[in-house]
């Protein structure tokens, strides 16, 4: 427990008025000895009753101190803000009166703090406040400080209970939770789905069911709808157990960020927002799902083998939330190399990355070594402003030069971006707010197509 001294209001304006007092006084004419008398005389009784308050303060704190009991989540999610309850219980009868603070880390946001409190005897009073992280990782809570007013209202009592915290923070799954529920109800249309699993589709047999209308009529099974005495039909879903493999560039490129005006951080942050809603996706349609990073200094690169099951995205999630971009450069075609040395079974390939027209000559090689037995999907993030500059209206000379070089930049960047992929139509170059829905419309052609 740290423990701390500091006058209160009301002492430093008490020492205020015995000073302009004395001051008046002697400007009215009173001698000085008798205004240095009155002066020690109200010197001496107020570092009495401050020491009495002291003593008093101190025993009351000694015979029952306040508890602190402060609840946080499991986990917290960046860009998504949280509610935490700090819980004081005072077991005294006497009451105390303060404010709190909570030793929060600084790549937290947060609101409702300090918060001012009277807490009677015997009672307990929760209080709330709000945080918002903006950034993935581990992140720290401090003590608790508390700032206690006196018994006697002379000064202030500076304390710090609680033990520190470390908390994960991890990537947004509102993306997730969105799917999961627009699923349930076949409205994917509404956040730019434009195909999911349909009745009847696939190869692979799923399970009987009543005839409806519309049901290919090969599709009925003869024996079950003798035996049930109705028409029964064979459904089929996509074929299963295939892989999906997402390699991760955690260079130098990946560092972009949008700014404040970005509710769901940087680039690097929203291609895994992107990454888990294909995972989920890719996970209920009964494929495994892997992971490998690249672009990182040596003995950085994470790597999540694929799996398949319920508990594969909270697996990968647990072995990614923290990783970050680094400084480096990326080497695609090293990343080719590994890619082909550590997944033997053919998979659809998705590189997540920030292509720029000079990477083409280190790009187009890797693709060609990974398409040798993988099918690669290339899905590149391409930043905002070079929209808003374009999308200017062209009032001065100096903008007119700002559009133009935009426009230039981005077909100069477009260009070099087909000719590496080869006009594949899997492959996207979209802002990363589009690139979630992007990549699910992409896998779900690949799976009617039956690509793998």
């Amino acid at each position: 427990m740290c423990l701390r001294l500091i006058p209160s209001r009301a002492a430093v304006m008490a020492v205020a008025a015995a000073a302009l007092a004395s001051a008046v006084a002697l400007l009215a004419g009173v001698p000085s000895a008798w205004v240095s008398v009155a002066a020690g005389v109200l010197a001496a009784a107020g570092l009495a009753w401050a020491l009495a308050d002291l003593w008093h303060t101190r025993r009351s704190w000694a015979r029952a101190p306040l508890r602190l009991e402060r609840r946080l989540p499991q986990a917290l999610a960046i860009g998504v803000p949280r509610e935490l309850v700090l819980n004081l219980v005072n077991t005294a009868t006497l009451g105390w009166r303060g404010s709190v603070f909570d030793e929060l880390d600084g790549t937290l946001d947060f609101d409702g703090l300090p918060r001012t409190f009277r807490l009677p005897g015997r009672r307990r009073i929760e209080l709330r406040y709000r945080v918002t992280p903006r950034r993935r990782g581990r992140v720290r809570f401090g003590g608790t400080q508390l700032r206690l007013r006196s018994r006697g209202g002379s000064f202030e009592w500076l304390h710090l209970l609680g033990e520190p915290q470390l908390l994960h923070v991890y990537p947004n799954f509102a993306a997730v939770a969105r799917y999961a529920w627009l699923a349930g109800d076949r409205r994917l249309s509404q956040i730019g789905i434009k195909t999911y699993a349909q009745r009847g589709e696939g190869t692979d047999f799923k399970q009987l069911a009543d005839y409806q209308s519309g049901d290919p009529v090969r599709h009925i099974d003869w024996k079950a709808t003798l035996r049930h005495g109705r028409p029964i039909v064979r459904q089929f879903q996509d074929e299963r157990d295939q892989c999906v493999l997402f390699l991760l560039d955690c260079g130098r490129r990946m560092r972009a960020d949008e700014g404040a005006t970005s509710a769901d951080g940087g680039h690097f942050d929203q291609a895994l927002n992107a990454l888990m809603l294909l995972t989920h996706v890719a996970l209920k349609e009964g494929d495994e799902v892997g992971a490998l990073s690249f672009g990182h200094a040596p003995g950085q690169q994470r790597r999540f083998a694929p799996r398949k099951g319920a508990a594969t995205l909270n697996a990968m999630m647990a072995r990614l939330y923290d990783i970050e971009p680094g400084t480096d450069h990326s080497d695609y075609l090293e990343a080719a190399r590994g890619v082909m040395r550590l997944q033997r079974k053919r998979a659809l390939v998705i590189m997540l990355t920030n292509f720029r027209d000079e990477d083409a000559a280190e790009l187009a090689p890797a693709l060609k070594l990974m398409r040798t037995r993988h099918l690669v999907l290339v899905a590149s993030l391409r930043e905002r402003v070079l929209r808003e500059i374009a999308g200017q209206p062209l009032g001065v000379a100096e903008r007119a030069v700002e559009v133009a070089g935009a426009h230039w930049f981005e077909q100069a960047r477009r260009d070099a971006f087909r000719r590496v992929t080869g006009q594949d139509a899997l492959s996207v170059d979209v802002e990363p707010r589009d690139l979630p829905v992007a990549l699910v419309n992409r896998y779900h052609a690949v799976k009617r197509s039956r690509l793998l």
